[in-house]
């Protein structure tokens, strides 16, 4: 890394996310596309857009991806030494063809997006912060559908969530912060090469746009928490971690159901 981890977290700390961060080799890369494509074709890409939900047990090269040493140096600057995985996902933006109408908004309507949200108001643990990680299997740039961020959103706490009104969202269940909340005149676009990943705080306001290109836009999204966090419980949404996974470090709490 060029940065130290004390430069690294005290830019994370500010900003609340770093982006285009070089951690797969062009041969860790191509490795990782052939064996998700191998996905693919098992399940289809309807199931591959969002149901790879926690395969990092069942499959070693997901398992080397969230374990890789240069992702593993960015999230201990930030969390410190001893940290969990606590939960992964592939996500993918499949080509759905090009607007009409330069995109006009009645044009985008229905195609997959995901709305403006924090990850905190979706995991029921406390004690310590979260971390979310895109390592970008294809390019994210603005036609597919990067990410974008509200940078400095995470010093605000946790905002209100309603239902979102505008299909296609790909939140798990269908939130939204209310738009009068989020100051989307800050929004900054995050776009990625292949192999890169961006990180960013469970408190970032973030969201990313339909993809409009002709090329699938895939991820591999991890969450890593520091291991003095907790489960908490919820009668309303009931969780369970039953995939954690200790990264690095040492876990004197035991918090969490499962270690490696």
């Amino acid at each position: 890394m060029k940065q130290d981890a004390a430069e690294i977290r005290a830019q994370y700390e500010q900003q609340g996310y770093l982006s285009a961060i070089p951690i797969l080799s062009p041969e860790e890369l191509q490795q990782s596309r052939d064996a998700f494509a191998e996905l693919e074709r098992k399940h289809g890409e309807d199931y591959t857009a969002y149901s790879l939900h926690n395969i990092h047990k069942d499959n070693d090269w997901v398992m080397a991806l969230a374990k890789h040493p240069r992702l593993l140096e960015v999230v201990t600057a930030v969390l410190g030494p001893d940290v969990i995985l606590l939960d992964s996902r592939f996500i993918c933006k499949y080509p759905v063809g090009k607007p009409e109408s330069n995109g006009s908004s009645d044009k985008m309507e229905g195609l997959p997006f995901v709305a403006w949200h924090q990850d905190m108001t979706y995991w029921g643990f406390d004690g310590g912060p979260v971390l979310s990680v895109w390592l970008a299997l294809d390019d994210s740039l603005e036609d597919n559908g990067a990410l974008q961020v509200i940078p400095g959103s995470h010093q605000s706490g946790l905002l209100p969530h309603h239902q979102s009104k505008r299909a296609g969202n790909m939140l798990s269940v269908n939130q939204e912060i209310p738009e009068e909340l989020v100051q989307s005149e800050k929004a900054l676009l995050c776009p990625l090469q292949a192999g890169q990943m961006s990180v960013h705080d469970g408190l970032l306001v973030h969201a990313s746009d339909p993809n409009t290109s002709n090329r699938r836009r895939c991820g591999y999204v991890i969450r890593y928490v520091p291991t003095c966090a907790y489960p908490i419980q919820d009668p309303e949404r009931p969780r369970s971690f039953p995939d954690t996974v200790l990264v690095s470090g040492f876990d004197k709490y035991n918090h969490f159901s499962s270690k490696l």
